[in-house]
């Protein structure tokens, strides 16, 4: 009777399969997935938050807002259905307050706006592209209850005399500070700023330093790396747990504006997931 039953199972299992794949092969990719705009940016109002500090970029000059604007029109003609950023989830209430001031004309008219509240992508550009597009509302998918002991992870290292990998850690802040500051003093433009920092080389030297890196510090004892990389992880995940929870069943297009580094690693996680595809910001510029 159990070898009756295991072949009857796997002939449904065989049955259920093929069935699967004769609908997918009817429906094509654009019709069958979601699409997400990725825009992996700097913080406008750079907080000086990250491991590598950066110069600023005046987001508030007159050439910036131009861009913002160009920026925005060509996001509106994407049509997105929904527009997500890096704001608490569980601060969504706050930041529908913000958005409906944005909506009625008279958040930047507040003159004790926050550096923060003033200059933050999400004002300067997500609030704008959602409004031109418009959404009632902007979606918080952010989530921080999480550490990152970067200080311990170098103390760790130092202890083990791990030189290379100490080198390799100060070698990657200063190379992409560096590029980053040249760019801003060159008179980068906020489209080459965000072109660059959405690489593909810059996306893997990202993850590398993020999630790779740091598991060879230590002690076979030690896990201070391991832990970093796996709580950076688990951020991103959740934050792109949040993203789809955000997404209707009837939105195809939506726009995440993210950090950059947010963005490399939850690319990761779009590819891997047959429902979803992605565009990038300069694809949308272009057309």
């Amino acid at each position: 009777m159990a070898h009756k039953i295991a072949f009857a199972l796997s002939v449904l299992f065989v049955f259920l399969s093929c069935e699967s794949k004769t609908e997918q092969s009817e429906t094509s990719p654009s019709e069958s997935t979601k699409q997400a705009l990725l825009i992996g940016t700097f913080h406008y109002h750079n907080p000086g938050a990250d491991v590598a500090q950066t110069k600023s970029f005046d987001i508030l000059s007159d050439a910036a807002q131009a861009e913002l604007e160009e920026i925005s029109e060509k996001i509106k003609a994407y049509q997105p259905d929904q527009v997500l950023v890096e704001w608490p989830y569980d601060e969504q209430h706050e930041l529908d307050s913000l958005y409906q001031l944005f909506l009625e004309d008279s958040y930047f008219t507040n003159d004790s706006l926050s550096d923060f509240h003033l200059k933050n992508e999400i004002f300067q550009l997500g609030f704008r592209v959602a409004k031109k597009a418009g959404l009632k509302s902007v979606q918080a998918v952010d989530y921080r209850n999480t550490e990152f002991p970067f200080d311990s992870l170098m103390t760790v290292a130092a202890l083990q005399k791990q030189t290379d990998l100490q080198k390799q850690f100060m070698d990657g802040i200063e190379r992409f500070t560096q590029e980053f500051d040249e760019k801003i003093e060159s008179g980068a433009s906020l489209l080459d700023m965000t072109y660059y920092l959405n690489t593909e080389e810059l996306r893997k030297f990202s993850n590398e330093f993020q999630t790779q890196v740091p598991l060879l510090v230590g002690h076979r004892n030690n896990f201070v790396g391991a832990y970093l990389a796996s709580e950076w992880y688990r951020r991103n995940l959740y934050m792109w747990s949040l993203a789809q929870k955000a997404t209707q069943p009837d939105d195809q297009r939506v726009m995440l504006l993210l950090g950059s580094s947010h963005i490399a690693l939850i690319k990761n996680f779009i590819d891997k997931n047959p429902e979803w595809s992605t565009v990038e910001l300069k694809e949308i510029m272009e057309k």
